[in-house]
């Protein structure tokens, strides 16, 4: 009878405790952190912000948008190679973060093929190849021609040493055979100015920064580095079009989780993400920056990442950049 009465027990409890038992919470069921390794207002940050909010809604949960900027990109970059590989802490990541300062900075605190879990391409851009308004360049020959005519007189800016824009240049001047002298500033607004101005006279720099002064004429738009026109320039002839057979130098930025973040919960983050990458909301804003809508599965971005790592490290290796 005692015995009896203790299965009795045990069962009792067993059952209780199956039947208490809460259902697992499903995926996600707290805010989602998007890590953003620059600084509030840059391109990045932006493109974060606009994602963000179509990326919480098509996940039915708030997405927190974590500037993190600083170590050219590696902090907030950082940040997620070590945070809990649980799908809460995801990455904006332009293609600087994952294909140039892992050439650039040394020791890197990550690898970006090891610690990364790619998730999806959110938008596919360009850089704009523009001169100053105070020189009599008008075409991508002419500054060519001008370039071969005088080496070492025209001077490109960028916002950073090993910045795309940076990269861009170098890769310009090795297909042209020309001699332009690199100068790197602390910021793309600095270096806009000085364009202007006519203090330098070349830069490749993001469309989301220059595009106003395009537009109004304060710099001379000549081409778009991508592999496409930009819809925000529809007559503007990519670097390729315009005389440099082959360039392409396309931009892109991405998401990424840390490398670990099981399957099911990937998966979930793409469809999500492509679906916010489709609304009406998302594509509209994208527009008017300048750039496309890509999208995609995880696989294709992990492809993109891989092939754009190597192109970009020869070129730096070739031009022999290095971050002061």
């Amino acid at each position: 009878m005692r015995r009896f009465s203790l299965l009795a027990l045990l069962l009792t409890c067993v059952l209780g405790c199956a039947f208490a038992r809460p259902a697992a919470a499903e995926f996600p069921d707290r805010p989602i952190h998007l890590v953003v390794p620059q600084a509030a207002g840059s391109a990045t940050d932006t493109l974060g912000r606009i994602f963000a909010a179509a990326f919480g809604d098509a996940l039915g949960q708030t997405v927190i948008v974590d500037d993190r900027p600083g170590g050219a990109l590696t902090v907030g970059m950082d940040v997620v190679a070590k945070s809990p590989p649980d799908g809460y802490t995801l990455c904006m990541s332009p293609i600087g973060a994952l294909a140039l300062t892992s050439h650039l900075v040394k020791p890197l605190p990550y690898n970006v093929e090891r610690d990364f879990q790619p998730i999806v391409m959110v938008t596919r851009g360009h850089l704009l190849l523009a001169v100053s308004p105070t020189t009599s360049i008008h075409t991508v020959k002419e500054l060519i021609d001008y370039a071969k005519e005088n080496p070492g007189k025209l001077f490109n800016a960028s916002s950073s040493n090993g910045s795309p824009g940076h990269v861009d240049g170098e890769l310009f001047k090795y297909m042209t055979g020309t001699n332009i002298v690199h100068v790197p500033y602390k910021g793309g607004a600095a270096a806009i100015s000085d364009l202007i101005a006519g203090r330098v006279q070349v830069m490749f720099e993001s469309l989301n920064s220059i595009a106003p002064f395009a537009r109004t004429g304060q710099v001379r738009p000549l081409a778009v580095t991508g592999e496409h026109r930009s819809p925000a320039f529809p007559d503007l002839p990519t670097v390729a079009e315009a005389g440099v057979p082959g360039y392409a130098a396309p931009t892109w930025s991405g998401v990424v989780a840390p490398a670990g973040t099981p399957k099911p919960i990937v998966d979930k983050l793409n469809a999500a993400a492509n679906k916010a990458l489709q609304s009406d909301a998302f594509k509209s804003k994208i527009a008017q920056i300048g750039d496309a809508v890509a999208g995609g599965t995880p696989e294709e971005f992990a492809a993109l990442i891989s092939a754009e790592y190597k192109k970009w490290g020869d070129v730096i290796q070739r031009a022999g950049i290095k971050l002061e």
